[in-house]
């Protein structure tokens, strides 16, 4: 198997990737349904918890889905975390045009960055989880997770998902190639899956949803799955 990207490599290639993930309007054009997803995850938040004050962004990247998040709660607390201090700035510099809350950054890896158990009512993880890695990295992020939130709130995901099955999971791989050389060319997807081999280590909607209800999420929901890429959360 070929050695994974470490987090310092994840953080150099983001440093250098800043406009691509600044379009509010396209979204990320290599990932199926981007824009339904942004939609979709926010707009679910926001009915979960309408009254909500604080959002929580990890791997926020340029700011995207808390900015959509703000389209729908303009009152909110922003914290926004992330690897890139680049990506960072550029989150910080679009949400504070927008929210009439306060805004505070964190240039942190989420499973070591130091924030209030109980301190949110959101939590928006978008592109992000797939860089977790063995089974007690997975369970024991998705449990600093559900401690974060505060009762009634809600963790909502929209990422590069597998499949159970093995067959469909090559599969749905195989059409994710196909789109990519359809909205470019083969050569585009050829990068983007080696990129993907290299960087990602993604889990199935299935895994993280089982793994919602094992460390204390009270209902999960599935909202949106288009092969390999999901929108889906649970509720603390």
């Amino acid at each position: 198997m070929m050695k994974k990207s470490t987090i310092d490599e994840i953080r150099a290639r983001f440093d250098q990737d800043v406009e691509r993930f600044s379009n509010l309007d396209t979204g990320q054009l290599s990932t199926i349904d981007a824009q339904v997803s942004l939609e979709l995850i926010t707009e679910a938040a926001k009915r979960i918890v309408p009254h909500a004050k604080h959002v929580l962004d990890i791997g926020c990247g340029a700011g995207n889905y808390t900015l959509k998040m703000l389209s729908k709660l303009p009152h909110l607390h922003c914290t926004l975390v992330d690897l890139s201090l680049p990506m960072l700035q550029k989150a910080e510099e679009r949400v504070k045009l927008v929210t009439q809350g306060k805004v505070t950054c964190i240039q942190e890896d989420i499973r070591i960055a130091e924030l209030d158990d109980h301190g949110y009512d959101i939590i928006l993880a978008c592109a992000v989880l797939h860089h977790l890695r063995d089974d007690e990295d997975w369970e024991s992020t998705f449990t600093k997770l559900y401690h974060l939130l505060k009762p009634g709130g809600c963790l909502m995901i929209s990422d590069l998902i597998t499949q159970e099955n093995s067959i469909l999971n090559d599969f749905t791989w195989e059409r994710y190639g196909d789109y990519l050389e359809a909205l470019v060319d083969k050569e585009y997807r050829q990068k983007v899956l080696a990129y993907v081999d290299k960087e990602d280590s993604p889990r199935s909607m299935t895994y993280q949803l089982e793994l919602m209800k094992k460390v204390g999420f009270s209902s999960t929901e599935i909202l949106h799955k288009n092969m390999c890429f999901g929108a889906f959360g649970g509720i603390k």
